[in-house]
Formats: structure tokens, C-alpha cells, sequence
């Protein structure tokens, strides 16, 4: 493949929103080294299943959402492969089954650490990625989107990265999951609130086409503001000071509120976007190593 082709396939992949997939896996990491029990190679198998389920959910997305009549030339995101022609919609949806079938045969490596019953979390993972856009009841055109970010990029997949490295589960891993599931649901409501004339005429019915975008910047800042209040929560059941780390980008979080609401244009919202997950990820590091300290 040309250098060309391989630019065009990442840009396909949607990086700007890849930290929701490795924040998670940083946290969980993180909650695990503070129990003395972190384990590297199990770490770094989390991270590639969760990058490979986070890419193959873009290209259903690119193919569904053209499909479905999404992704038009009146969309003022960024381009989609398959709707820019660049891309045929059969190539994307082959691209999409070969990233999930990576990503089971990456998870298949993490039973040796976490047991066959990591089988079943894997799979419902692949599956509600697919069912993503597509599928006979794609959540996302239910407004399920948001939910479904929040529990397999939230609670799921910190969950699961303690479990595979501890071998076990508890309420620390639920509330570290809370606010990186939030913040990755955060990076949709940008998202969403700049399609939404777009998704209304293409009958998604994002939470923004639901409920309009009032809601949707309410959202947003309730959602950053339970995020930064979790760290706190933790160094007061008995955690080391360091794990308020995070909470030194509560300001960007703040001016983030301020700049959606401000959004007159979609570049704004673009560029918006982007420093959403920059954050998501910026959270997901301080966190760990607020957390491992």
C-alpha cells in the first residue's frame, strides 16, 4: 500500500478520537501498579484491543452512516471516506470485520490473564461497536451513543484492564471508570452537536437532535464536572495527594464549556473536538500516575 493509501486509511480510523480508547487502559493500568500488581504484557493487550475495537467502530461508522444517508455533501465535518468516494463502501465494511477479527485475536491473548469469561466482555465489545451505526437497531440512531461510550469506554474497559492484571474487580475500578467514560462521552457531544441538522435530516436521533443543544452543552459540563470531582473523591477515601493530579485541567475543561457554547462555526467545533480528546487523554495519564503513586 502507498504511502498515500496507508494516510488515507488512518485518517479513516478517526485518530482525534483514539484516547478514548487508550485513556482507559492507561487508568486501569494505573489503579493496578498502586495495588503492586501491574503487568505490562496485559497492559499492552488491553491497549491493542481497545485502539482495534475503537477504529473498527470508525470504519462501521463510515460505511453505516453513508449508507443511511449521514454522511452527505452537506456534512460540515470532517471527510468520510466512503461519502468523499475515496473509499468503496464494500472495501470499508471488509476493513471493519478484519480490525474486529484483530482485535478478538487480541483479546484471545488476555485469557491466560483474566480467565475465558473475558471471552463474553470481548465479544459484547466487538458487538455493540458494530451495532454501533449498524445493524437492525444501530444505538447511536436511538440515542444510545452516549451510553455506549460511557459504559465500554468507561466502566468496561477500566474495569477490565484491573481485572486481566489483579484478578479482581471492585469499586475503586467502577469510580476510575466513571470519569474516563465521561470524559470519552464528552468527545461524542462535540461531535454530535455539530451534525446535528445533518444526523435530524438523516433521522439519528443523537441525545442533541433529542433534546437540542442546550441540553447537549448541560451535558457537557455536568458530565466534566463529575469527571474532576472523582480524583477528589479518591484522595479522600485515603489515596496519595498526587491522585488530584487531574484536576489541574479542570480550567481547560471549563474554557472547553465556554467554547461550545460560543461555537458559531464548524471549524470551531473541529478544532474543539479534538482538544476534547487531547484531554480525555491528558486526564487518563495524570489520573494513572496520580493513582500508581
Amino acid at each position: 500500500m502507498s504511502a498515500a493509501g496507508v494516510a488515507l486509511w488512518w485518517e479513516a480510523a478517526r485518530p482525534r478520537t483514539l484516547p478514548a480508547a487508550l485513556a482507559p487502559v492507561a487508568v486501569g493500568s494505573g489503579l493496578a501498579a498502586h495495588e503492586g500488581r501491574l503487568q505490562p504484557a496485559a497492559a499492552l493487550l488491553c491497549l491493542g484491543f481497545a485502539a482495534l475495537v475503537q477504529i473498527g467502530t470508525n470504519y462501521v461508522n463510515d460505511y453505516a452512516d453513508h449508507r443511511r444517508g449521514a454522511d452527505t455533501a452537506e456534512r460540515v465535518g470532517p471527510r468520510r471516506a466512503v461519502a468523499a468516494g475515496l473509499i468503496r463502501p464494500e472495501t470499508m465494511r471488509r476493513a471493519a470485520f478484519l480490525t474486529f477479527a484483530l482485535a478478538f485475536a487480541t483479546g484471545l491473548g488476555l485469557v491466560a490473564w483474566g480467565g475465558p469469561w473475558l471471552l463474553a466482555i470481548g465479544i459484547a465489545s466487538i458487538l455493540s461497536g458494530a451495532a454501533y451505526t449498524s445493524g437492525p437497531y444501530p444505538l447511536a440512531y436511538h440515542g444510545l451513543g452516549d451510553l455506549f461510550v460511557f459504559l465500554f469506554f468507561g466502566l468496561v474497559a477500566v474495569g477490565g484492564t484491573v481485572f486481566v492484571q489483579t484478578g479482581a474487580w471492585g469499586g475503586a475500578a467502577f469510580w476510575a471508570g466513571v470519569p474516563v467514560g465521561l470524559l470519552a462521552a464528552n468527545i461524542l457531544v462535540v461531535n454530535n452537536y455539530r451534525d446535528v441538522e445533518t444526523d435530524a435530516k438523516a433521522g439519528k436521533r443523537t441525545l442533541v437532535v433529542r433534546w437540542g443543544r442546550a441540553a447537549a452543552r448541560l451535558q457537557f459540563a455536568l458530565s466534566a464536572a463529575v469527571a474532576f470531582a472523582v480524583p477528589v473523591g479518591f484522595w479522600r477515601a485515603g489515596y496519595g495527594p498526587a491522585v488530584l493530579l487531574p484536576v489541574a485541567l479542570a480550567p481547560v475543561a471549563v474554557i472547553h464549556g465556554r467554547r461550545l457554547a460560543r461555537a458559531k462555526r464548524p471549524g470551531e467545533l473541529i478544532a474543539l473536538l479534538g482538544e476534547t480528546g487531547k484531554l480525555l487523554a491528558g486526564f487518563g495519564v495524570l489520573f494513572a500516575v496520580g493513582l500508581a503513586a
